[in-house]
């Protein structure tokens, strides 16, 4: 899971933030990719966990399922029944607080070997503008989609957001 390690002493010191580990099965279909996990989620341990991220809301309608509902381990279950993987772009970066515009000396996921282990899948979809420039060349062969950040920097509503979202869909029921 992720991890916070702190680098240097006092204030000026800057934590160096690790994703976690991807969320995939054999029947991963969408691969949904965020930049790296907030300081809510990393202290919780769980991806989205922030509660202010419209993440489970907007993929609610897309799998039939009340995400936001279920409990976390319930919330995985129902993505991955429905054929969605999640993962982050970045391994590990120094970042201080949540911003995806503070991330320095990143380090990339293997998102290549990850996407050969997944024979089903059919799109990558990236959560927010980081994640999709950080990401885009580590995708090759597949289709790739860029989606609206869930977080709640992006001030976007969620309304706005719910179409493009809801075009993962589309690759959920395509044969």
């Amino acid at each position: 899971m992720g991890v916070v390690e702190r680098l240097g002493s006092g204030p000026g010191g800057v934590s160096r933030k690790t994703s976690f580990s991807p969320v995939v099965d054999m029947s991963t279909r969408v691969l949904i990719l965020g930049s790296l996990p907030g300081d809510a989620s990393l202290a919780a341990g769980r991806y989205y966990a922030h509660p202010q991220n419209q993440f489970w809301r907007l993929l609610s309608p897309v799998v039939g399922v009340d995400l936001p509902a279920l409990e976390y381990v319930d919330r995985l279950a129902a993505l991955q029944a429905a054929g969605i993987g999640l993962w982050d772009v970045v391994a590990s970066a120094t970042r201080p607080g949540s911003s995806d515009a503070a991330i320095r000396d990143a380090t990339a996921n293997d998102v290549a070997a990850l996407i050969a282990t997944l024979p089903a899948l059919r799109l990558v979809a990236f959560n927010g503008g980081t994640a999709w420039k950080a990401g885009r060349a580590l995708v090759q062969g597949i289709e790739t989609l860029a989606l609206p950040s869930s977080s709640p920097l992006h001030t976007v509503g969620a309304a706005a957001k719910q179409p493009a979202w809801d075009a993962i869909g589309t690759h959920l029921r395509s044969a």
